[in-house]
């Protein structure tokens, strides 16, 4: 199992450089922290650890990026530890989203 993301600047057309990344996993007792990251220039984070099966969450630092939502979190499920999971983030100002990469 591999894990990736991409965050893309769509008020500025531009792939989101510097943003901090902490993957998490849902546990018993709430979220445990598992990595932290930061985007590259382009965008992207490419070597996060394999999380494993379960529930899982990128949070992103958006500060600087958007002045309404200074944190994204991102909640997805790992099923296949086999496969590869990339899970990006389009940010604006007052507006986000998300998917299920390749």
């Amino acid at each position: 199992m591999s894990l990736s993301t991409h965050v893309l600047d769509a008020a500025r057309g531009r792939p989101a450089a510097g943003v901090p990344v902490r993957l998490e996993r849902r546990d018993g007792a709430g979220w445990r922290h598992v990595a932290d990251a930061r985007t590259d220039e382009d965008g992207r984070v490419r070597d996060l650890p394999a999380p494993g099966e379960g529930v899982h969450r990128l949070v992103f630092d958006t500060t600087g990026h958007s002045d309404f939502y200074p944190e994204v979190a991102v909640a997805f499920t790992v099923t296949d530890p086999g496969e590869h999971y990339h899970v990006p983030l389009l940010l604006s100002p007052y507006a986000y989203s998300t998917y299920r990469g390749s």
